[in-house]
């Protein structure tokens, strides 16, 4: 699996990109440009101050510098140099019954998702484009659009299905072009976004999640996971969004 560097973001392809720890060996998470002898090269940076200077480097290899920016912007909170350390945000809990989904869906990682390799952004501009929604048959009565993390092969770090779509009662005549899923019934802690872009909420939102995740005691099951898009994100630019974690 490709290593992106936890403060930067730059693959790590080669032995000799990786930074190093105090004792010599090579850091887990850190590049040579960013990361020597267990310590940050650049203490002061700010997390702006590395996008800027990161977009420049993009810019050079021949990318353009807005989508350059915007990409960064949506991955850099993830990495573990700049997830807030302190979490911001605290859920609510409920059991909620299984339910029958059916959507597009594509197999990604979380890694490859904050790069230009990611699948998901596509998958969005493909879902209204296309009139996802109005394919979808034997719809339940609910009419949120969810996006279905699932099929996971391990934790964040690895392989996951992301699927958009909508609940139905039946799982008759799914269309060729999209997979049907049986969510179980299970435990979520729901974590809600602030009001904003949704661009900038979700992703924002995510980050405060591993985070509190890595520092409390509650355990996920990766049985399922979904954001719910509901009326309160029928604005994109003034939205808010439940994501809906499985818990033990």
């Amino acid at each position: 699996m490709q290593t992106y560097c936890q403060s930067c973001s730059m693959p790590m392809t080669e032995d000799k990109l990786y930074g190093t720890e105090k004792g010599g060996e090579k850091s887990k998470d850190y590049c040579m440009h960013c990361y020597k002898e267990g310590s940050f090269l650049d203490t002061d940076i700010t997390m702006k101050e590395m996008i800027d200077f990161c977009v420049a480097i993009l810019v050079k290899e021949g990318w353009e510098e807005e989508k350059s920016r915007v990409m960064l912007k949506n991955s850099m909170p993830f990495l573990k140099r700049w997830r807030q350390a302190k979490p911001r945000i605290e859920p609510f809990y409920i059991t909620r019954e299984g339910f029958q989904f059916v959507g597009i869906a594509e197999r990604t990682t979380n890694m490859a998702e904050i790069t230009n390799k990611g699948k998901i952004p596509l998958m969005w501009e493909r879902f209204y484009k296309d009139g996802i929604s109005e394919q979808i048959l034997n719809l339940g009565a609910s009419s949120e659009t969810l996006a279905l993390y699932s099929d996971y092969t391990s934790d964040v770090s690895g392989e996951y299905t992301f699927s958009i779509g909508k609940i139905v009662t039946s799982s008759v005549n799914v269309p060729e072009n999209m997979m049907m899923f049986n969510v179980p019934t299970a435990k979520y802690a729901v974590f809600t976004t602030e009001i904003g872009p949704v661009t900038e909420i979700v992703p924002k939102a995510w980050s405060q999640i591993w985070n509190w995740f890595e520092k409390g005691e509650v355990k996920r099951t990766y049985s399922g996971d979904f954001e719910c898009y509901d009326a309160k994100s029928a604005n994109p630019h003034e939205a808010q969004v439940d994501i809906y974690i499985a818990i033990k």
